[in-house]
């Protein structure tokens, strides 16, 4: 058992002062009581959970600053998509899965597409790919949901995948369900699914993946995906999900960006997860989503860092807010506390028993410096729109410190992540 002492926790909705939080086997064992332990200094919260991750595509981070679109900027991920192996994405995945334990982030949900080699051929190990994400999760000491992609097709018109996509697909859903079915959870992972996008996968084929669950997608990123969708099935792409019974509390749609009022009510109606990625979305141009019309309609909002342009949970829940501003012109759109739910969100990546400081919820605690030069002065309460990943300085994921002082406890992280992408 260890108890530790912080000068401010989050708790449920509200800030409190000196909190004793004791921790056993991995839970919180009891919060309040005894005013003694271990200091943990400035704002105590929980650890984040981020909900959308593409691991890869870090590693195009300040290399794709040219003018051009989301399209454009595809073209260049699948350039990197050609070239990783099993032992390349480990390397790759535990720099940036160690990256995230610094943000802050104690549990990441992968969209994993990346499965064969790059010729589309299957690796000996099927799966190597996906147990290479899985090991660097492990050494970087976080939890990971391994949201394995199905990918059958290069558009809503049924067009076959062609160059890199190859190595994205595995032919039919049958073989993709057969090498699914051949990953293992672990203590510290969970298999769950996805589908890619309505572009990827043939209408006739979704409600095959109903069964899977937590079940992850893309939806209505860019307009071109919603003008396809209803050239070919004359629906938007949340209404052709709704007609295949895909949507629903345990699943989860990812930017949800370019919606109709219609979609808004189905996606809220069925009480199916936004994962919103403003970072990302901003980065590439893709538009601001309506996160707090979903939001008042009932949708549950989750947060993630999708590309990478930013691994930085504070600034994903602080763009919320800010893009909303932007949108309607009117300040104070999200309150900390339903910011910090967003970004704690562990349920919507399959890890209900996380995400808040109580008893018998998982042990991960994130600890950020209210003395730096962004938080000085700042609030407790509103800290989480002043601070950054910089001001972090302890993590602890069930109840293993796995950053200390500002550094990974066991990986060197800028030296990994230089080798890593040299």
């Amino acid at each position: 058992m260890t108890v530790y002492l912080a000068d401010f926790a989050w708790l449920g909705d509200r800030v409190a002062r000196d909190v004793s939080i004791e921790v056993g086997n991995g839970r919180f064992t009891a919060v309040g009581g005894d005013k003694s332990g271990i200091r943990l200094p400035g704002l105590v919260l929980p650890g984040f959970a981020n909900a959308h991750s593409h691991a890869f595509h870090r590693a195009l981070r300040g290399r794709t600053t040219g003018p051009g679109s989301f399209w454009s900027w595809r073209d260049l991920m699948y350039s990197v998509a050609a070239e990783l192996d099993p032992d390349r994405y480990l390397r790759l995945a535990r720099a940036v899965f160690a990256e995230m334990a610094m943000s802050g982030i104690t549990a990441v949900g992968e969209f994993h597409y990346l499965h064969h080699s790059p010729d589309g051929t299957p690796y000996a190990d099927p799966n190597a790919m996906g147990h290479a994400l899985i090991e660097a999760a492990a050494q970087a000491g976080i939890r990971i949901t391994l949201l394995d992609t199905l990918y059958l097709q290069s558009n809503v018109d049924g067009s076959a995948p062609e160059g890199v996509q190859r190595r994205f697909s595995d032919g039919n859903p049958q073989r993709w369900a057969s090498r699914v079915a051949e990953l293992s959870a672990a203590p510290h992972a969970k298999i769950g699914a996805a589908i890619h996008s309505v572009r990827a996968v043939a209408a006739h084929h979704l409600p095959e993946l109903g069964g899977f669950r937590p079940l992850h997608l893309h939806l209505s990123e860019q307009p071109a995906e919603n003008e396809q969708c209803r050239a070919t099935h004359g629906c938007t792409p949340t209404e052709l999900l709704d007609r295949h019974g895909i949507l629903g509390p345990d699943t989860t749609a990812v930017h949800a960006t370019h919606l109709t009022d219609h979609d808004v009510k189905l996606l809220a109606g069925s009480r199916t997860t936004i994962c919103m990625c403003p970072t990302t979305e901003r980065d590439l141009a893709d538009g601001i989503g309506r996160a707090r019309d979903l939001s008042d309609a009932g949708a549950p909002l989750s947060l993630g860092s999708d590309s990478h342009a930013v691994i930085d949970m504070l600034e994903e829940a602080r763009a919320l807010e800010m893009n909303e501003r932007l949108a309607v012109r009117r300040r104070g759109r999200f309150t900390p506390a339903e910011l910090l739910t967003a970004a704690t969100a562990h349920a919507s990546i399959g890890w209900p028993d996380a995400g808040e400081i109580a008893v018998g919820k998982r042990a991960d605690l994130v600890c950020i410096s209210l003395d730096s030069v962004r938080t000085a002065g700042a609030d407790p309460a509103a800290a989480i729109l002043a601070a950054t990943a910089a001001d972090i300085t302890h993590v602890i994921a069930d109840g293993r410190p796995i950053v200390t002082d500002g550094r990974h406890t066991s990986i060197d992280v800028p030296r990994a992540l230089a080798e890593a992408l040299g």
